[in-house]
């Protein structure tokens, strides 16, 4: 038993040592945002672009923080004449916004998840609307 096992762990080491040596590139996992930086609502204080599957023109979106609720976000979205309220969250890499269209209800609920790597400044996810499919998004800093 005890030769058995000295074979099992002499191997393992080898194994190892063989993908160490052979090259063996295993992706590293870059950092989301620079040391001392954590994501928070307040990564997404200012204009965005709203790129909405299946059209061509995209949202404007504009976020400030919310008067009343420390660590949320209050804003407006915008496309043509449109203009519709929405207040909006960012807890770990989930983003949250509701938007409304009369100031009391909410018309739309948006879901995403900041994308790895980018540290909070590419948001991908969907749009959904009682009723209706879910219409899928990207968000990221207007040009």
């Amino acid at each position: 038993m005890n030769t058995l096992l000295n074979r099992l762990t002499g191997r393992s080491a080898a194994l190892l040592l063989a993908l160490a040596l052979s090259g063996c590139n295993l992706p590293l996992q870059t950092p989301d945002c620079p040391p001392g930086q954590t994501l928070g609502a307040d990564q997404l204080v200012g204009n965005w672009s709203l790129q909405m599957a299946g059209l061509s023109t995209p949202w404007a979106l504009s976020l400030a923080p919310h008067p009343e609720h420390i660590g949320s976000l209050r804003g407006e979205l915008r496309q043509g004449e449109q203009r519709h309220l929405v207040v909006a969250d960012l807890e770990g890499r989930e983003f949250t916004m509701e938007e409304s269209h009369d100031g009391q209800r909410i018309a739309a609920t948006w879901l995403g998840t900041a994308v790895h790597g980018h540290c909070g400044r590419w948001i991908k996810g969907e749009r959904l609307v009682t009723d209706q499919a879910g219409q899928g998004f990207t968000m990221r800093p207007a040009p």
